[in-house]
């Protein structure tokens, strides 16, 4: 195998190519850099859209929870004072027989 012999003019062409790809990988990453701060900017606004939608929706599920128990309450209000009426005239039922 016969072994190349390394001139200055060759060293300098490998040089050359050598700082045109780290130029090149410098770039690149600066492009990278750019791309991910705007993903990054894109995705907190993304995220506080996503947090006012979930606000207003458990605001409006709160609500929706706070007028079903209201209306759990008079039902029970109503099935309880119901009870007690028949129960009352119930009692007063047995103590007039007997």
């Amino acid at each position: 195998m016969e072994r190349a012999t390394w001139t200055d003019e060759r060293l300098d062409d490998l040089a050359r190519r050598v700082d045109v790809g780290f130029d090149r990988v410098d770039s690149d990453i600066r492009e990278l850099r750019a791309d991910v701060t705007a993903l990054r900017g894109e995705l907190h606004e993304e995220m506080s859209g996503l947090r006012g939608e979930l606000r207003g929706e458990i605001t409006g599920l709160r609500a929706e929870v706070r007028t079903e128990v209201g209306g759990l309450r008079t039902a029970l209000i109503r099935v309880g004072g119901g009870m007690m009426a028949g129960l009352v005239g119930l009692i007063a039922a047995v103590l007039a027989s007997g």
